[in-house]
């Protein structure tokens, strides 16, 4: 850490002990919070109308997840919940512990899954994302039954959580999170009679609205630790500065926040619009939370500065630029599946419902996908509408779909638009994350993510956890759990605790062409510097879009090292190996179809498959949950003269028959096999 950075950790840990003389212990009835304004109202209400502009098919599916979540029933990062209809808000039903609720937030150790429970899972719950589902649901039917349960959980959750005591107050980015949902809350009831007497005239609703803005003033992640987390923190805060202006700080905190949000976007994003952690949901996590909060300044009347507002639009672009043609995003680094305002039936795709929002508040360019409106979008898209200048015109964005964000060392090759199903192609040939702890980042220089219409082919391993299991969030993150190469017995990057890197191997592209029939990417890295002899990795891989197919070489310069060549498949694909070539093969209605990877020869091959004690051959869909699912290792002794040539060859039988030409039939025949047709 730098010594600013020392510094800053210092001061905050004197307010901390400072502050525990602010902890309130249990609310006092009559309580009134200070420096308050008479005027009490919401500062820009959703325009007449709104309602109507929702679309049928999206309202049906909000009120049937809404009906589910009266019973009780809710999703949280994998886990089923039935106790939703009153929560226990600090309650961990995967371990089954209880997170401290009366003990001083800054006392606790949230990172202990001993003391606490699996964090995140208690979190969530408490970023009350279930209940502004219910309050979008009230806003489209006028059920009071949606409205009274909203009401009747915040003053649940208020009473549960005084300012800085228990687990809810140890996290800024859970305060920013939370102050988003109450002020769209407050939004989508602005119409029920009693909305009033639940947040202006009750004095625990002011208190708690205050102490959440208290906290993001006084304390801000800095540093190292400015990633995602202070975005959250500057949106959350400026989203209930504008929304809850009722306050002698108000217009303080609202200027503050403005002027730390603009910073910290910059800061967080490349150029082209890539988010400098290099995990891939956080990009879009990130997106959406500088949009809401841009949307709620401009209703304020004090909209973002234009360099902000260009990085905002170019995040967006970017975003959507990468995802394949189904609309899934790319899965590198880190992913917790994090949202900022829930609305809709939540997806486990959130791309769509990211593309929705942004063509509603920003317009959509001529390559974006087809744009498929919810009810988030539609009701957020009227209320920019209904905003002085409406929405804001940027000049300079993308004619064309980008497909190489070359600052930020990432690269997509995909098959031609019209020949489907889609071959894409990631490859990562940048820096390892972001700032000295990198917190979010994999070992991952110079892998590849393969998918074909959408089916994870190579697949990217994802994260599966951050807290309780060290051994499991080692490996999700290590250099042998992506497709690239492992040598020396270790990764390319090392760390120092499950966020943090000690040792960065950083990337760098040599070469990236587009010639048509083909397009070819060149990248190396020095991760293996600190080996005797040094090592350096340096591969190409080039999609053949006429042949459609992909070869993938990796040299090894530096003398000999044993070395692990890994390719990992999604949990769709089926795999036969057969010495130095393997069969691929997935069925399903999305995009079924057959592979051969042909493996260099110099290496000794080996499937792998759901092993626990050696970690190997697993893949995560989400954050709490992962299946077996093939691997495929080989293992050697690096030899500068020898590169290791892979060709991954698509066998599109379905395109084939449907055409009513070309392959009739594929055979495999020897352990050395060739792919054979007959006409």
């Amino acid at each position: 850490m730098s010594p600013a950075e020392v510094g800053w950790r210092t001061r905050d840990q004197v307010l901390h002990k400072a502050w525990s003389a602010r902890q309130v212990k249990r609310w006092q009835e009559g309580a009134v919070p200070p420096g308050m304004a008479q005027d009490r109202r919401l500062a820009v209400a959703l325009p007449a109308g709104a309602r109507d502009l929702v679309p049928v098919a999206a309202r049906k599916e909000l009120l049937a997840v809404a009906d589910r979540l009266m019973d009780g029933q809710w999703e949280v990062l994998g886990v089923h919940r039935d106790d939703l209809v009153a929560p226990d808000w600090f309650y961990d039903p995967v371990t089954g512990k209880r997170a401290p609720a009366d003990q001083y937030a800054f006392s606790i150790n949230h990172r202990s899954e001993e003391q606490t429970g699996n964090i995140k899972l208690v979190w969530e719950i408490s970023r009350l994302h279930h209940l502004t589902l219910l309050a979008s649901a009230w806003f489209v039917s006028r059920d009071d039954r949606y409205a009274d349960r909203v009401a009747d959980q915040l003053r649940s959750w208020w009473r549960s959580n005084p300012f800085l005591s228990g687990v809810h107050w140890t996290s800024g980015i859970e305060v920013g999170i939370r102050l988003i949902s109450l002020a769209w809350i407050r939004r989508l009831l602005d119409d029920w009679t009693p909305v009033s007497e639940l947040f202006e005239r009750n004095d625990l609703a002011l208190a708690q609205i205050r102490w959440h803005q208290q906290f993001l003033a006084a304390f801000r992640s800095r540093g190292s630790s400015a990633n995602n987390h202070v975005i959250a923190e500057a949106a959350g805060l400026l989203v209930a500065s504008c929304a809850f202006g009722w306050f002698a700080e108000s217009a303080k905190w609202r200027l503050d926040a403005a002027r730390l949000l603009e910073r910290e976007l910059l800061a967080n994003t490349f150029s082209s619009g890539v988010n400098r952690e290099l995990a891939s949901e956080y990009q879009y996590f990130v997106a959406e939370l500088a949009l809401v909060a841009a949307i709620e300044a401009q209703s304020a009347g004090c909209p973002l500065s234009e360099a902000a507002w260009q990085r905002l639009v170019a995040t967006v672009d970017s975003g959507v630029a990468m995802a394949d043609e189904t609309g899934r995003a790319p899965r590198q680094g880190d992913g917790d599946e994090g949202r900022v305002l829930v609305l809709d039936a939540p997806a486990a795709n959130g791309v769509p419902s990211m593309v929705a929002l942004a063509a509603a508040t920003l317009g959509p360019l001529d390559w974006w996908p087809p744009v498929v409106a919810d009810v988030r979008s539609s009701i957020t898209g009227s209320f920019v509408g209904a905003l002085p200048g409406g929405v804001r015109a940027t000049a300079g964005r993308p004619e064309q779909r980008p497909w190489r964000f070359a600052d930020a060392g990432m690269t997509i090759l995909r098959t031609a638009e019209d020949d489907s199903p889609e071959i894409w192609c990631r490859c990562d040939g940048g820096p390892h994350g972001f700032l000295s702890i990198a917190a979010h980042a994999h070992a991952d220089a110079l892998s590849v993510e393969v998918r074909y219409g959408g089916v994870d082919v190579l697949a990217d391993p994802g994260t599966y956890c951050y807290h309780g299991e060290p051994e499991w969030r080692s490996y999700f993150r290590s250099t042998i759990a992506h497709n690239t190469v492992e040598i020396g017995g270790q990764s390319q990057s090392r760390e120092g605790g499950p966020f943090l890197w000690v040792r960065h191997a950083d990337a760098r592209e040599l070469d990236v062409r587009d010639v048509g029939d083909a397009v070819e990417w060149t990248a190396e890295h020095g991760g293996y510097a600190s080996l005797r002899p040094p090592a350096n990795h340096r591969r190409c891989v080039r999609l053949d879009r006429a042949a459609r197919g992909i070869d993938i070489v990796d040299e090894i310069d530096g003398g000999q090292h044993e070395i692990r060549l890994a390719f990992h498949f999604g949990p769709q694909i089926e795999v036969e190996l057969f010495r130095h070539n393997a069969m691929l093969s997935w069925s399903g209605e999305l995009a079924p179809g057959s592979a051969r990877i042909d493996l260099p020869e110099s290496l000794d091959w080996n499937l792998h498959k759901g092993e626990e004690d050696q970690i190997l051959g697993w893949y995560s869909e989400g954050l709490g949950r992962r299946v077996p699912a093939f691997s495929l290792v080989g293992t050697g002794v690096s030899a500068a003269d020898i590169p290791l040539c892979t060709r991954l060859q698509f066998v599109d039988t379905t395109k084939a028959r449907s055409s009513g030409g070309g392959l009739v039939a594929v055979s495999w025949l020897t352990a050395d096999a060739v792919w054979h047709s007959t006409r």
